[in-house]
């Protein structure tokens, strides 16, 4: 059987991705193999995809067809991720050069896929429906020493009508919280200070387990207690089941960060029911008016597509002006793109390209200003950042805010790792720039 020596990982997409990549990493070092960076370097070549976007799926199938048309093929390829569920083994009939498929319920498989490909030289396609939580996370090699992720819920039961994510990820499954708060507290003894916990729907979690008695705030609530944890960061929410109880914890509990997730995804009240958001807009405000009074300093963010199917200039304007109303300090704003296998598909794309395009960079246009606004507003202040790392361009330390903001300052390396306070006295594009305010002292020279 040929022997493996040198892999090389691309990952494209979520957060939930980067941390599947994680895990294959571990189990691949597990298995005495060595990554590099260098793609021509390696005899194993995998590609973690994501499927929610049809430009993601392009820049993965032209990376493919590129590899598919080098004279020599030394490496074996896989694809993993969304894609991988989405298409199945319809890629091997597209991409006749590539050895193996790994659904995204299949990552314990990983192992036993490569040796199938190895000891058979045939292409192989493991791409289960369902989820099983048996994953070690314990052995994900994570590449940040201060900030991790930890997975608490798989897959989605929404079925939003433009969404691939229930077909390539399964229905959720939550994962026991004794198992999540093990996984917490090593992660602490290690030296992490930030952990972001993961899932399609986080705010979903513990519903499909009722016999746990264990919610998502009340899981929250648990890992509050884990000492030295220093900052809890949670996405992806869905408003439909953002509740009172979530509201109190993040303002309870000194762990958890001041910044919300929210995707409202439209601010019309048809496209939201041709979506199958599962809610209105005045039910979506009216959360957002509690969680403000609740916890008066959150910072919220957000998804929108616009130029979903049949949607008038007047509905995208309802989009505009709740964003203006809300002010969203963080935004991923993107053209409809259909997806196959999903309802919308079967849609007439109706909404010229030229036009998304256009509502697209009126709204990009919008977030700028709310940002550059709120950017102003905290000239002056003095905000907590976990400080991650020196940043490459000018060597200055950086790190984020409690509510999500890049802050940039001069300082020691013993400050990486640490809270630190910083006084902002001036930005740079998204970045907020400022100086430590308590600045260490300076060692006697005597």
């Amino acid at each position: 059987m040929r022997e493996l020596e040198k892999f090389f990982i691309r990952t494209y997409g979520c957060q939930m991705n980067e941390l599947d990549t994680e895990i294959m990493v571990g189990q691949l070092e597990k298995r005495g193999l060595t990554r590099t960076e260098e793609e021509n370097e390696a005899d194993l070549l995998i590609f973690n995809t994501c499927s929610i976007r049809d430009l993601a799926e392009r820049k993965v199938m032209g990376k493919l067809g590129q590899l598919g048309r080098a004279k020599t093929k030394r490496s074996i390829i896989g694809v993993t991720g969304c894609m991988a569920m989405a298409k199945k083994d319809s890629l091997f009939r597209k991409l006749p050069h590539i050895d193996f498929i790994l659904g995204t319920n299949n990552l314990t498989d990983l192992n036993q896929v490569l040796d199938e490909v190895l000891i058979s030289g045939k292409q192989t396609h493991k791409t289960d429906d369902v989820f099983e939580e048996n994953l070690d996370y314990l052995i994900a090699k994570r590449d940040d020493p201060v900030k991790a992720f930890v997975s608490i819920i798989r897959g989605c039961d929404k079925y939003c009508t433009y969404c691939v994510v229930p077909y390539t990820r399964g229905q959720e499954v939550s994962r026991p919280p004794d198992s999540i708060e093990e996984e917490c507290r090593i992660l602490v003894q290690k030296g992490y200070k930030e952990i972001t916990l993961l899932g399609q729907n986080v705010n979903s979690y513990g519903k499909d387990k009722p016999e746990w008695n264990c919610l998502f705030h009340d899981l929250l609530y648990r890992l509050d207690k884990i000492e030295g944890l220093k900052r809890i960061r949670f996405m992806t929410s869905h408003p439909v089941d953002i509740t009172l109880e979530l509201m109190y914890a993040i303002r309870d509990l000194p762990s958890l960060c001041e910044f919300v997730h929210f995707p409202i995804q439209a601010g019309s009240e048809r496209i939201l029911k041709k979506m199958h958001r599962l809610y209105t807009k005045e039910q979506y405000l009216e959360k957002v008016t509690l969680l403000r009074q609740i916890v008066p300093n959150v910072s919220l963010g957000t998804d929108i597509i616009v130029g979903f199917p049949t949607e008038t200039e007047e509905e995208f304007e309802e989009t505009y002006e709740v964003f203006k109303q809300i002010r969203y300090s963080v935004a991923f704003i993107f053209s409809y793109s259909a997806r196959k296998g999903t309802p919308a598909f079967r849609w007439k794309d109706d909404i010229p390209e030229e036009v998304k395009q256009e509502r697209l960079h009126r709204l990009l246009s919008l977030h700028n200003e709310i940002c550059a606004e709120q950017r102003q507003d905290m000239l002056g202040q003095e905000i907590e950042v976990l400080v991650e790392k020196r940043n490459k361009e000018d060597l200055r330390l950086k790190g984020r805010s409690r509510c999500w903001k890049n802050v940039v300052f001069h300082g020691d390396d013993t400050c990486i790792g640490t809270l630190q306070k910083v006084k902002i006295h001036s930005y740079s594009n998204q970045t907020l720039i400022g100086d430590l305010a308590t600045p260490p002292p300076k060692l006697s020279l005597l």
